[in-house]
């Protein structure tokens, strides 16, 4: 007997028509109007990208976690994505060696770019995404010997790159919103971060050295750091890390600055708020994640503690 998905199959010339393609004909959800046109994840980045994502370090790396899962699917043609597919992409990618918390990162690149083409009709079938647990794991941060003999061996290589690490671990900015730092956004010993992985913008003080930074590159334009070169940034980095006898730290990567921002206003005192409003976090939850570090915070409980034994 030929069923309803299998006659539209026959009518548009489709061959094998899935389960999923039944229910979208058979109860009139997101069905095709008329023929889907088979498609890879390669064309949907092409596609779609400088709609979904601004230019930067981030569309940079969504663009290798959607490479990479193409070449995991072999370049694979489509017009629905089962779950039977992602189920595959996931193993594919935990025998690769990927941890769950990089598993999540490219599968939100993922999701977020199927759902555009499920919106413009370019797939008429989604998968349900799950995240993968994490484990919280230890987070890193410098202490100040450890800044001082990176910075000293990042200043032999390069002045500009030891003037942005010192504003990044001054303000706790990511890498993508220093660099994008105009010098309009630069007011009254204060920086706005415009581009932000959030969306949402955020202005911070500056530190008497991040200043003096600002300072020193007044002649650059359009922003004080806008020569900066990632990858190169990343080279001169892990050269100064193996001098300065951190080669064998795994965590120790730009990223380390904003955590060592975080965790200075901390373990100074800093109320979980205000660092969360200083990092732009959008949640609380990401910023307790420093919360460990307030140990001065449970101080007020011992003499809680000790008049049990004074009684």
């Amino acid at each position: 007997m030929t069923t309803g998905a299998e006659k539209l199959a026959s009518d548009f010339g489709i061959s094998g028509a899935s389960p999923e393609y039944e229910v979208n004909y058979c109860f009139g959800q997101r069905g095709p109007m008329g023929l889907v046109k088979e498609t890879s994840l390669a064309e949907l980045f092409h596609r779609y990208a400088d709609i979904l994502w601004d230019e930067g370090n981030h569309k940079y790396n969504v663009k290798a976690f959607i490479g990479e899962l193409d070449e995991i699917l072999l370049g694979a043609r489509f017009s629905t994505f089962s779950q039977d597919l992602l189920d595959e992409l996931i193993g594919a990618l935990r025998k690769r060696g990927n941890s769950n918390a990089t598993i999540n990162r490219k599968m939100a690149a993922l999701s977020k770019l199927l759902r555009k083409a499920y919106k413009m009709g370019d797939v008429h079938s989604l998968p349900e995404f799950r995240r993968q647990k994490e484990r919280a794991g230890r987070l890193r941060f410098l202490e100040a010997d450890e800044e001082e003999a990176l910075f000293r061996e990042i200043e032999i290589r390069s002045e500009l790159y030891l003037k942005f690490s010192i504003f990044l671990v001054d303000t706790g900015a990511r890498l993508g919103e220093g660099i994008g730092l105009k010098w309009n956004d630069i007011h009254e010993g204060r920086a706005t971060f415009w581009i932000t992985k959030s969306g949402r913008s955020r202005t911070v003080p500056l530190t008497a050295r991040a200043k003096k930074v600002l300072k020193d590159l007044a002649d650059r334009s359009p922003g004080p750091f806008s020569d900066v070169d990632p990858q190169k940034f990343r080279a001169v980095w892990n050269a100064a890390k193996q001098d300065a006898g951190l080669g064998d730290e795994a965590d120790i990567v730009p990223h380390i600055l904003r955590h060592t921002c975080a965790s200075r206003l901390v373990r100074g005192g800093i109320d979980l708020r205000r660092v969360q409003m200083w990092l732009g976090h959008q949640t609380l939850t990401m910023t307790m994640r420093y919360a460990h570090l307030a140990t001065h915070d449970l101080d007020m409980c011992v003499p809680v503690l000790e008049r049990h034994l004074a009684s």
